[in-house]
Parts: structure tokens; sequence; C-alpha cells
């Protein structure tokens, strides 16, 4: 399973990239907005990856991080959406507005995305809702510069998060904690290391 390129930006097409690493040339699906995130030819770039294989055809998907693949897994769990619609999604909204579309409800901003009709976004924000509700928290900004601090469920980070809360802490302090956590140790860290990185920073 391949999870992470890192290499040279070789080559972009309307949704796709090409990333040299060593030589070999990976052919790379991905979201307008991973694209206009890796920047020209020639940079170098890390993209996290999603290979999807079925009896027909390999293709590996790629996002600027590691949240964003995760919200990849979310949609394409829902019945009705592939890999296609999935990117689409992704390339109409950021993580923290489908993040807060779902937990909101609000079939209407999903419905954006092309290929997406109002039956299809009401099913995803109806499955989706009670894995995004519990972030309304996450959503916040928290320190980290004014950014918003918004790890998808499922993510270490978000695991992170709620392990801190259960230690007593309040989600704001939680959140902070972790978002410093992951900007030291990198988005792909393990739950342990950010809870060990991000009680450090919480206590302190």
């Amino acid at each position: 399973m391949i999870a992470k390129l890192t290499g040279i930006l070789d080559d972009t097409g309307p949704d796709w990239a090409v990333i040299d690493v060593g030589g070999v040339g990976y052919l790379v699906q991905c979201s307008a907005k991973t694209l206009s995130h890796l920047g020209i030819r020639g940079d170098r770039v890390v993209v996290h990856t999603e290979m999807q294989v079925s009896e027909t055809d390999q293709r590996l998907i790629g996002f600027t991080s590691a949240g964003e693949r995760a919200w990849f897994r979310l949609l394409t769990a829902v019945q009705g959406v592939g890999s296609k619609v999935a990117l689409a999604i992704l390339s109409a909204l950021s993580v923290e507005e489908l993040q807060r579309a779902c937990a909101q409800g609000d079939a209407a901003m999903v419905a954006r995305a092309n290929g997406v009709g109002p039956k299809l976004a009401s099913r995803i924000v109806n499955e989706l809702q009670d894995k995004a509700g519990g972030l309304a928290g996450y959503t916040s900004p928290v320190g980290m510069g004014g950014d918003t601090f918004a790890p998808p469920p499922g993510d270490a980070a978000a695991d992170a998060v709620s392990a801190l809360q259960n230690l007593g802490f309040k989600p704001m302090v939680a959140s902070s904690a972790v978002a410093a956590a992951v900007k030291e140790l990198g988005e792909d860290a393990g739950l342990n290391d950010l809870v060990r990185v991000a009680l450090k920073r919480a206590a302190g």
C-alpha cells in the first residue's frame, strides 16, 4: 500500500498530477484544491495517498493532508459516492466547510459540488452527521496563528483531543495542545506520540 509520496512535481492536468519519486513517475488523481496547493512543475511536494484497486482499474488518489484523506475515506463509505464524486466534493469544499456542513446537516452546501444532487447530498450529511457532530469544538479557531484546527473523525488528532478531554482538559485547551503537537510531530504522528506531546503543552 502506498500511503505517501515525496518527490518532484513533474506534470499536472485538470484532475491529476505526476510525482517523480527517484525517477519513477506516479500518476495521482487529485481534487482541484489539492492541485492548487502543489505548486508548479519542479517543486518538491509531499502527497498523502489512497490506493484504490478493482478488477479493472488501479488508481492512486492524492491529498495535501492526512485529514483530507480521512474525509475522502468517510465520503466513499457512503453509498453512491465513488472516488470521482468524493474528489468533486473536496474540490468544491474545504475540509472545514465539509465538516461544518455535515455537523449542521447542511445538504445544500454539499450539493454545490459537481455531480452531487440534493438526494445524494442529503444522504451524505445524514450518514456523516454523527461523525462530524461531535466536532463542534474543533471547528472553532484555536491558537495556531488563528488557523482553524479541525481533525476529521477517526483521525489520530481527533482521538488525541478526545483523550485529553477524558483526562479533564477543556475542549479548547485540548484542541490547542493537540494542534501544537501536530505542528511539532507532523500530520502522520501516531496517537500515543500526539497525546504525550499534547499533555506537556496542556500542562504547561
